[in-house]
């Protein structure tokens, strides 16, 4: 039973209401909760409002004017959700359905070889350093998204396990290192820079379909956690593609030439500019030490500056998930 500290009358702790004086059982958490719902409303984020307010309404009695003043809100949202936000959404859906496009034959094999993504699993030291890696991250971000977040690092990493054994290169599984991400080790270098671009891409492409399954489950489902895997996912793979050091970016820039790298400069600005995601700000000092201070393959490489520009394309679109639309 609750008392009322209004009336002093006693009631049951499942009442929203007291009987005799009406006065509501949550009222700071009903007005915590209201405090929420105007930062969301001043910002423009429906989706987030509109959460918020259908919290507010299961600790409000049914009858309650405030019940029917938030009712009418809600009607009011879900019939004036800007077209913008629609179509921005449509839009990233279908340039990130052309890069699933360009990316069909590998989407193919990943359907049908789904069982190399199980070889890594079989390995001691791999499987031992993802628990690892898997507790840590647990005690930080609680254990639904550590475990996305490992497994999206593992898909990245078999991607470049995957490519090197097309290409007939011995390597072993991932291993994974705390807050550093994962690495393979090669038995043996490979032969060009053209097929080192394509081990090196190889990683962020697994990892940009893995974002876009995340990305997939969020848009159908809704669900927080999988717009926070696609993001973070998006954000890796983006770090991952710096042009410098020993990053997948910087091996796929190796096999560029020098004009390719200029476009692959100005096509990240642009999408800096479209999307303000402040990671690409680090990619454009990347590409800009490279073309400066780095030397520049002297054949041009096609399939490592198109496969580049649509990683590019693809996770900056998906960088746009902000929090304020995971609620």
């Amino acid at each position: 039973m609750n008392t009322c500290p209004a009336c002093g009358t006693t009631y049951p702790l499942a009442a929203l209401s007291c009987p005799r004086c009406h006065a509501l059982t949550h009222r700071a958490r009903l007005v915590e909760l209201s405090s929420q719902a105007k930062v969301f409303a001043d910002a423009g984020s429906a989706d987030a409002e509109s959460k918020i307010l259908e919290q507010m309404l299961e600790l409000l009695p049914s009858r309650a004017a405030q019940a029917q003043t938030i009712q009418a809100r809600l009607a009011e949202l879900g019939k004036g959700k800007p077209r913008t936000r629609l179509v921005g959404k449509f839009a990233a859906l279908g340039a990130l359905g052309l890069v699933l496009w360009k990316f069909k034959a590998l989407l193919l094999l990943g359907l049908t070889k789904g069982k190399m993504l199980l070889l890594g699993l079989t390995k001691t030291q791999t499987l031992l350093s993802m628990v690892l890696s898997l507790g840590l991250y647990w005690s930080v971000w609680g254990w639904q998204f550590a475990l996305g977040f490992v497994l999206s690092i593992y898909v990245h990493e078999m991607g470049h396990v995957a490519a090197l054994r097309r290409m007939g290169i011995p390597a072993t599984s991932p291993m994974f290192v705390p807050f550093v991400g994962a690495f393979v080790r090669l038995k043996h270098a490979p032969r060009t820079v053209h097929e080192d671009a394509v081990v090196g891409l190889a990683g962020p492409i697994s990892g940009l379909l893995c974002a876009l399954a995340c990305y997939g489950v969020y848009a159908a489902t809704g669900t927080s956690i999988w717009g926070a895997l696609a993001r973070s996912g998006a954000w890796i793979n983006l770090f991952n593609l710096v042009p410098i050091w020993q990053l997948d970016g910087g091996r796929g820039f190796n096999a560029m030439a020098r004009v390719q790298q200029w476009r692959m400069t100005l096509l990240v600005g642009l999408s800096w500019l479209a999307t303000g995601e402040g990671l690409l700000v680090l990619l454009l000092l990347g590409c800009a030490y490279r073309l400066f201070a780095q030397p520049a393959a002297q054949t041009p490489n096609r399939r490592s500056e198109w496969t580049y520009a649509a990683l590019i394309v693809a996770l900056s679109a998906l960088s746009r998930i902000r929090l304020s639309e995971l609620g």
